[in-house]
């Protein structure tokens, strides 16, 4: 159990007041850390801190900020230092995908939009929160990444765009960071029963025929990435980092 405990460890998290980000949160907090999880909603984040809380191990606060704006995500990490300490872990798993449609056609706000929530705003945070694991010498970041980067798309095209450059991303901070001892990851899920991805999944015929494509024959749950999460927030993983780890029931196994 040493392995993976996460005792005095402070983890923020961005996209965790319900699916894959709060199993993750909830999963780091059972192993001993203290976890700030936020999304855009106070109340929900409430409701979600509390169920962490009550059981009895880890500790849970919930600060409610949009990643989209530089100046609230700098306040989620001031907040974060107020309420816990130095920060340990980031798991940036928040996101958007406000367009399904041709690359080709996108509007210029919905590109914007898709580009700076899903890359730009985990480079704010990475260097926001940097100082604190480069005075450790030791910190784990990781970001929600997709299956989508791997391949082109007609109609979630720019929303998997977004999602290779955030691999970029993290490949060139884990270059940048590593003689610090940061260690920078990216989780690439298939695809996973939240509500988030709820327009893919909620018909049962297009769900039968993407289960049937997937060697383990059902999709993701939230709580598939719970233990991934805890193994690269602890001394587990220590010898591990630029790497995209596919998460997907095998249905993109040669990537």
């Amino acid at each position: 159990m040493r392995l993976f405990d996460l005792t005095g460890k402070v983890a923020l998290l961005t996209g965790a007041s319900k699916g894959m980000g709060l199993a993750m949160a909830t999963a780091m907090a059972e192993h001993g850390a203290t976890v700030v999880i936020s999304a855009r909603k106070q109340d929900q984040l409430d409701i979600a801190a509390e169920g962490i809380n009550a059981l009895g191990k880890g500790r849970a606060h919930g600060v409610a900020c949009n990643v989209g704006y530089k100046d609230q995500l700098q306040a989620l990490v001031d907040k974060t230092h107020e309420l816990a300490g130095p920060i340990d872990v980031v798991i940036g798993n928040a996101g958007v995908n406000p367009y399904f449609g041709k690359t080709s056609e996108i509007p210029d706000d919905a590109y914007q939009k898709t580009m700076n929530a899903n890359v730009q705003s985990n480079l704010w945070l990475a260097q926001m929160v940097a100082p604190d694991m480069v005075a450790k010498g030791a910190g784990s970041m990781v970001f929600t990444s997709s299956i989508g980067a791997f391949k082109p798309s007609v109609m979630l095209g720019t929303y998997g765009m977004s999602k290779l450059a955030l691999i970029g991303l993290v490949r060139n901070l884990a270059e940048e960071f590593g003689p610090d001892g940061l260690r920078f990851n990216a989780i690439c899920p298939g695809l996973v029963k939240t509500e988030f991805a709820r327009e893919l999944w909620d018909n049962p015929e297009v769900a039968k025929r993407i289960e049937n494509e997937i060697p383990l024959r059902r999709l993701g749950e939230p709580d598939d990435f719970a233990g991934l999460a805890v193994f690269l927030a602890s001394d587990a993983s220590r010898y591990m980092t630029g790497q995209a780890l596919t998460v997907c029931g095998g249905s993109n196994m040669w990537t």
